[in-house]
């Protein structure tokens, strides 16, 4: 619901593009999500800072964690500075990557909350003030570079892509913090990855022919043609194109004048 929202609010507000097949990939993508939460298992319950705490702590869950820093700082240091105002997939996945933290520090945040009004010594606990600390951070870094890919990219092909990487990302971690893969049946398994890959091919039919004019309007002459549909480009794509252009002078054509 909220990729779709965005998608037809930018289109209709911001008077952003979004062709035939983002529409079907925005809604691959969203039946994907649906499928990975539904036959995601139930989270096992915690209900302590000490329980979260053992959680954290597990090597199953370090390496996980360990990992996904490296990735972000990958991204963050090398990756974007080079492809991030080309490639829409770099801020977001930095975004993606960051919101496992801060799903883990709710989560966290949320448990220490019930044990304060429990009348349990929340306060005092460690985890709690290493909790907000990481859910400060890991905002803050969220929104930096979730409004630069909002300055730079199309908001119709942004919401959607951040919504499915967000999703795959978080669903993993809680896999992996709680140990869900253990009583995940067959099915479960199974339709996870049929998720997962649908959620592939809705990003790409998103990213991938973002710039073709198709619509049902013009799909029939688009099929009977045999031709490449024609390409728009979006007023951020043009301005960014025009700044980073770099055309020699002798490259230029030349004009000359005659006078009389």
């Amino acid at each position: 619901f909220p990729v779709l929202c965005s998608a037809i609010l930018s289109s209709y507000l911001l008077g952003e593009r979004l062709n035939l097949l983002g529409k079907l990939g925005c809604m691959l993508s969203l039946v994907g999500s649906t499928v990975m939460v539904i036959h995601a298992p139930e989270e096992e319950e915690v209900t302590t800072l000490d329980e979260m705490l053992s959680k954290l702590k597990e090597p199953g869950f370090l390496t996980y964690a360990a990992i996904l820093l490296a990735v972000c700082f990958l991204l963050v240091f090398y990756l974007a500075p080079r492809y991030g105002r080309s490639n829409i997939l770099i801020y977001l996945t930095i975004c993606s990557v960051i919101g496992a933290f801060s799903v883990s520090s709710v989560k966290g945040l949320g448990i220490a909350i019930k044990g304060f009004f429990a009348g349990r010594p929340v306060w005092q606990h460690p985890l709690m003030w290493i909790l907000v600390i990481t859910l400060v951070a890991s905002i803050t870094t969220q929104i930096n570079y979730l409004n630069k890919s909002l300055d730079i990219f199309n908001t119709s092909l942004v919401f959607p892509i951040y919504y499915v990487l967000f999703t795959t990302i978080v669903v993993t971690t809680s896999i992996i913090l709680f140990k869900e893969w253990v009583t995940m049946t067959v099915v479960d398994i199974i339709g996870t990855v049929c998720g997962f890959l649908t959620i592939i091919l809705g990003v790409f039919l998103l990213h991938a022919f973002k710039d073709m004019d198709i619509s049902l309007e013009n799909l029939p002459e688009v099929l009977q043609s045999g031709q490449q549909a024609p390409v728009t480009r979006d007023d951020k794509n043009i301005l960014i194109e025009v700044d980073n252009s770099s055309i020699a002078p002798e490259d230029k054509p030349k004009v000359f004048m005659i006078y009389t």
